[in-house]
């Protein structure tokens, strides 16, 4: 019994801690708004990556804008059916029926992963002084994303990460189906190719 009680245990203390790890959240306990607060200073743009639950990601993003976090918004990604238009595109559209001013949206259209969507952004970093983000993809998907970007940044560009917590392929709840451990365990492995100097998708 005892054995069975410890074996619980360690699955639960896995569960959180991998949870947690693959989700960083730079703003957390910042609330809804920006502050004077240390960690919780408006930004110069927030970047949202497409892949995933796009929809979810860009609405994330549209809400940190429209809450005052940064001026300018971020959309970094192609699209695997080269015959319609882009992700970023696509996401552009979204925030403009949210209302969101098409002089504050800035587009990414040709990255096909995680690592080109930070290495082609960092042009338009460049072109519109950007040197502070929140970076916001989906919760599995955060830590990786933000060792690229942090990567690219190379010390000179602050990235923030935010994730969303819950969307159509992830939820707290990850941990009760076979695509959440698929996600969990893959996104890590990635990462551990991150470290060794690996390239990944």
């Amino acid at each position: 019994m005892k054995g069975i009680i410890m074996f619980v245990v360690a699955i639960a203390i896995v569960i959180a801690g991998l949870g947690i790890y693959l989700s960083p959240d730079g703003i957390d306990e910042c609330g809804a708004a920006p502050s004077g607060k240390a960690d919780c200073q408006k930004v110069d743009a927030i970047v949202a990556v497409s892949g995933g639950d796009t929809s979810a990601r860009t609405a994330q993003a549209i809400s940190l804008f429209q809450n005052g976090w940064a001026d300018k918004l971020v959309f970094s990604g192609a699209a695997l059916d080269k015959s319609g238009p882009s992700n970023a595109l696509a996401m552009k559209r979204q925030a403009l029926t949210e209302g969101v001013p098409e002089s504050a949206i800035l587009i990414e259209e040709s990255s096909m992963n995680t690592k080109e969507n930070a290495e082609l952004s960092r042009k338009l970093f460049e072109e519109n002084e950007i040197g502070s983000v929140i970076l916001v993809t989906s919760a599995y998907h955060q830590r990786r994303a933000g060792l690229e970007f942090g990567r690219m940044a190379e010390n000179t560009i602050r990235i923030v990460n935010h994730p969303v917590q819950s969307d159509n392929q992830w939820s707290p709840w990850w941990w009760t189906t076979p695509r959440g451990w698929w996600l969990a365990t893959s996104e890590f492995f990635k990462i551990m190719v991150f470290y060794a100097g690996g390239y990944v998708r």
